[in-house]
């Protein structure tokens, strides 16, 4: 079975068809999801479909770009939400300065709050880095004992393996399988098997041959192909693999 570990199942793309998609996963090969959240409003979202499917997990967190309704109570919030049984980790949060380079001291303030929750909870976090590598390696290694996945993983394989040396997880999705993307290669060469998780980040970064479509779960094999294309290994061994590790990071 396939753990697709990064799918926003709550995003306004899948309103036409949500629960049916969902419902059909697990006769399609994708036996657990993990649906993160981006602000209050959508992390109460993914636990709501938490509730109604019983392979579907939610994460709760504040999204760099959401940092306009960031405010007093968003904190207390996303601890009262991750109170619930279904929630698996503390996400989706990190920096972003790809769309806002004005709100970089709000973003590393919005993260490092986070952060702090996730270790006082004892949960795992998923992260979003977007063309901010440097602080976001600065802002985790300040933290001892946190544990999560770089999520849609976009560094250099020299950072990768700083992160791999501190136990972090690697997330891979679609742009593995774009045309000459050789930076995805030589990450995934350094990168251990037993740190490797699969996405989709539904409804993007669908894979090649679907590239610029909505994306969802079923898609997932074309990635799990070249991941085992580069690690020379089988692909039902690579689905194995990381069916294992999602179920060890996220304690399910």
């Amino acid at each position: 079975m396939i753990f697709d570990t990064h799918a926003h199942y709550d995003a306004e793309q899948f309103d036409a068809d949500r629960e049916a998609l969902l419902a059909s996963l697990p006769e399609k090969g994708v036996g657990l999801v993990v649906d993160p959240g981006c602000d209050g409003e959508s992390s109460k979202k993914c636990l709501e479909l938490a509730e109604r499917h019983g392979h579907v997990y939610a994460a709760v967190g504040w999204h760099p770009e959401e940092w306009e309704s960031w405010g007093e109570e968003s904190l207390s919030l996303l601890r009262a939400l991750a109170s619930h049984p279904k929630c698996a980790a503390i996400g989706e949060i990190g920096l972003d300065y790809y769309w806002d380079k004005e709100h970089k001291a709000l973003q590393r303030e919005m993260l490092e709050a986070q952060l702090r929750l996730a270790l006082t909870l004892d949960l795992p976090v998923i992260l979003h880095d977007r063309e901010a590598h440097e602080d976001m390696l600065n802002a985790v290694s300040c933290f001892a004992g946190l544990r999560g996945v770089f999520h849609c993983y976009s560094g250099s394989a020299e950072m990768a393996e700083i992160l791999l040396r501190d136990g972090w997880y690697l997330g891979f999705d679609g742009p593995i399988t774009y045309k000459n993307n050789r930076k995805a290669a030589e990450v995934l060469s350094v990168t251990p098997m037993e740190r490797i998780l699969v996405e989709t980040d539904s409804p993007y970064l669908a894979p090649v041959p679907w590239r610029g479509q909505r994306n969802d779960s079923t898609r997932l094999p074309a990635v799990i192909a070249r991941i085992a294309e580069v690690k020379g290994l089988d692909a039902a061994e690579v689905e194995r693999i990381t069916w294992e590790n999602g179920k060890r990071l996220f304690g399910i």
